[in-house]
C-alpha cells in the first residue's frame, strides 16, 4: 500500500530542515479549506511555477522551513509528479511593500523526494538567489524607509482653463488667457478669432495632432508657472418658450336679407 503524501510531506520537511547548512526547524500544516492556506501562500515570493501550482490546485497541505537570519522556505507537493516537491522562498517579514516589490522574485524549485539530493539542490540553486533577494531588501529598508510619496502640486498665481467644445475644436475666451499665455498658446498653433473673442486650437486638425498640441502647450505653460484645467463647454441655454399666437375669432356670415340681389 503506498504511504500517504502527509506523511511524505512531513517527514520530508523535517528531514530536510536537517540537511540544511544552519539551524532549520520545519512546521508542518494541514489546510482542512482552499482558504486556510492563503495566509501562507499570499507570502510566496515566487512568480514561477510554484506561484502556478499554489494558485490552480487545492494542496490540502505544506510545510514551512525557517531558518537562520529570518530565512522562510515553503513545501508542498509537486501534482502529477509523485517523487517530487517544490520548494519556494517566502517573502520576509517586517519590512514595506515600497521595499520588497522591486526586487526580482528569487523563483522556487522543484526537488526529488530524496532530502540529501533535496538539500543539495536548494543549496545550490535556492539559497544563493533567496539571500541576494533578502540583502536587497534590507538595504531598500536602510536607504528607503518611507514609500516615495507624490508630492502635491506647486501652488501658481495664474490659471488656464482650455475648454473642450461640442465641435472639436480646444480653446478657451480671449478675457480668461492671462496675457503670459497668450505667446505659448500661438506658439502651439492656437488661433486668436476675433469674430468669437477666442484662442481656439482648430478642429481641423486631427484628434493625434489636437492630443499633442494641447499637451505641449499644457507642458509649456506649467513650466511657465500657469496652472492649467480642462472643462468641457457649458451646456447651451434652451431657446425661451414662445407662446402661440393668438386665433382671431371667426367673422359671423352676413345674413342673406342683406346681400343685395
Amino acid at each position: 500500500m503506498p504511504t500517504p503524501r502527509t506523511t511524505l510531506l512531513s517527514d520530508f520537511a523535517a528531514a530536510l530542515a536537517d540537511r540544511l547548512t544552519g539551524t532549520w526547524t520545519s512546521e508542518y500544516h494541514r489546510h482542512p479549506t482552499y482558504k486556510a492556506q492563503l495566509p501562507t501562500v499570499q507570502r510566496l515570493w515566487d512568480v514561477g511555477h510554484v506561484d502556478y501550482i499554489v494558485s490552480q490546485y487545492v494542496l490540502g497541505h505544506d510545510a514551512v522551513l525557517n531558518g537562520p537570519g529570518g530565512e522562510h522556505l515553503y513545501v508542498t507537493d509537486r501534482p502529477l509528479y509523485r517523487h517530487q516537491f517544490v520548494v519556494a522562498a517566502l517573502e520576509p517579514e517586517g519590512f514595506k511593500r515600497h521595499q520588497i516589490s522591486p526586487v526580482r522574485e528569487p523563483d522556487g524549485i522543484a526537488v526529488p523526494n530524496d532530502p540529501v539530493r533535496a538539500a543539495a539542490a536548494i543549496t545550490r540553486r535556492l539559497l544563493p538567489r533567496y539571500r541576494a533577494a533578502l540583502a536587497a531588501v534590507r538595504d531598500n529598508a536602510l536607504n528607503q524607509p518611507e514609500p516615495p510619496h507624490r508630492r502635491p502640486a506647486a501652488e501658481v498665481a495664474q490659471t488656464l482653463t482650455l475648454v473642450w467644445y461640442p465641435d472639436g475644436a480646444v480653446g478657451a475666451p480671449y478675457d480668461s488667457v492671462p496675457e503670459e499665455a497668450r505667446t505659448t498658446l500661438y506658439a502651439c498653433h492656437f488661433q486668436y478669432r476675433p469674430h468669437e473673442f477666442a484662442f481656439v486650437l482648430p478642429a481641423s486638425y486631427s484628434t493625434k495632432e489636437r492630443a499633442l498640441l494641447v499637451q505641449l502647450a499644457a507642458q509649456r505653460l506649467i513650466h511657465e508657472g500657469i496652472g492649467v484645467n480642462f472643462r468641457r463647454a457649458a451646456p447651451l441655454q434652451p431657446p425661451a418658450a414662445t407662446l402661440p399666437a393668438a386665433s382671431k375669432a371667426p367673422v359671423a356670415a352676413a345674413p342673406k336679407s342683406a346681400i343685395r340681389r
